[in-house]
């Protein structure tokens, strides 16, 4: 059978369109950022979304899972491989701490993890592609996706929709200022961690700081819990496996000379495989259970598993990075491999039914003072990365394996 590929004309054609349109990006990237809207009620973004595709020769699927989710279905005019690209385009609830002209316009909203970067490159590189889809190979899905910032997110649920189903391979970028502008970082297998959220309620039985006697502190038992957690990994898990149990909140204020009644605690857990996952709750619960036993005290314990770990299909992989080297990108300066990750994403979600790559775009900004990583509230980033994603991505659209 005879390979169908896109030609490096229109590959060409494709990379020069993208260039002239790097303001366009850009414009667009500022718009989204003062106008954040947070994970299921962005609303107003997702119809700017919509709207950008008014008018154009392409098949678009709006509130596609359990919120805003939006699917664009670009076909070639040659056979080929179907594939995904996503974009997420939700803030966090964040208050913005940076000087820029286009600071967000919403209070206590913020679009500090890149998300508006993503969506901009990603609606830019799609217009471009409908422009050219009757010398493209196969099909391209474009999936702009609400909150993937709150669980359950937004993978998870357009996935099981089942639109998705006739992907060959799936891909994501992710916008990090760790990393220089023109770095691009992949990571083969398991690259980022899986999340659990967990909280425990303890009802104990107040009184007077004076008579503890006659009360049960469930504060005391908090603190116990808190201390016996932390063994968990020490103690429990495989040296050589990651984990990671994190206390962020105790909710037990109150009078200095008063025992309180209740008390809540709340975090979360990180793991890299589903077996990791599993005995840190087996533990968790079996802790718990043992709380209540030695202070008296009811417990109520919620454990959520939110995000699954991250992995990077190793074929896909290899064959995406050989695509970057080989590009001889001028934007592109460096493509390496990263350490794994601890963060999560639902990206996982897609990976999970559908091989493909989540790959980090480097735009550490043009500036001699302190580095904000994503979810600061001074979080920016170079926007010249903006290009260097769409310019990455399209080649990745163009010379990825086309035949069936």
């Amino acid at each position: 059978m005879v390979q169908q590929t896109t030609t490096n004309d229109t590959k060409q054609r494709l990379l020069d369109m993208l260039e002239g349109r790097k303001d366009e990006m850009i414009d667009i990237r500022r718009h989204l950022h003062q106008h954040p809207e947070l994970s299921f009620l962005e609303e107003k973004t997702a119809q700017y979304i919509a709207d950008f595709y008014k008018g154009k020769d392409v098949e678009v699927q709006t509130n596609v899972g359990n919120g805003f989710g939006i699917i664009v279905t670009i076909k070639g005019g040659k056979p080929g491989k179907t594939i995904g690209l996503r974009a997420d385009f939700d803030a966090l609830p964040i208050h913005e701490e940076t000087d820029v002209p286009f600071r967000s316009q919403n209070e206590g909203a913020m679009h500090a993890c890149g998300h508006d970067g993503h969506t901009a490159y990603l609606l830019v590189l799609a217009d471009c592609l409908i422009q050219l889809k009757s010398e493209l190979s196969g099909t391209v899905k474009i999936i702009h996706q609400h909150a993937e910032e709150t669980p359950p997110g937004g993978a998870k649920s357009i996935v099981e929709s089942g639109v998705l189903d006739d992907l060959d391979a799936v891909f994501g970028i992710h916008l990090f200022p760790a990393y220089a502008t023109g770095a691009v970082g992949y990571r083969s297998g398991n690259a980022m961690a899986g999340r659990t959220y967990f909280k425990l309620h303890i009802q104990g039985k107040g009184g007077h700081g004076s008579s503890p006697q006659n009360a049960n502190d469930p504060i005391v038992a908090g603190a116990h819990f808190i201390t016996a957690i932390q063994t968990i990994v020490s103690r429990r898990l495989n040296p050589f496996e990651m984990g990671v149990v994190t206390v962020g909140s105790f909710d037990g204020k109150g009078s200095f000379n008063i025992i309180k009644d209740s008390i809540e605690i709340e975090g979360d857990v990180r793991y890299m495989n589903e077996k990791t996952q599993q005995v840190i709750e087996k533990e968790m619960h079996r802790i718990v259970r043992g709380v209540e036993l030695e202070f008296d005290v009811t417990c109520d314990f919620t454990y959520t598993a939110d995000y699954p770990p991250l992995r990077n299909d190793e074929k896909v992989t290899a064959e995406v990075v050989e695509i970057l080297k080989a590009a001889n990108e001028p934007l592109i300066t460096e493509v390496s491999e990263f350490p794994v990750m601890s963060g999560s994403e639902d990206f996982a979600y897609y990976l999970e039914k559908t091989p493909g790559l989540f790959f980090n775009i480097g735009c550490r900004p043009k500036t001699d003072g302190k580095v904000y990583l994503n979810h600061h509230p001074k979080f920016d980033i170079d926007e010249d990365a903006l290009l260097i994603a769409a310019k990455a991505v399209a080649h990745v659209v163009c010379d990825y394996g086309q035949n069936k």
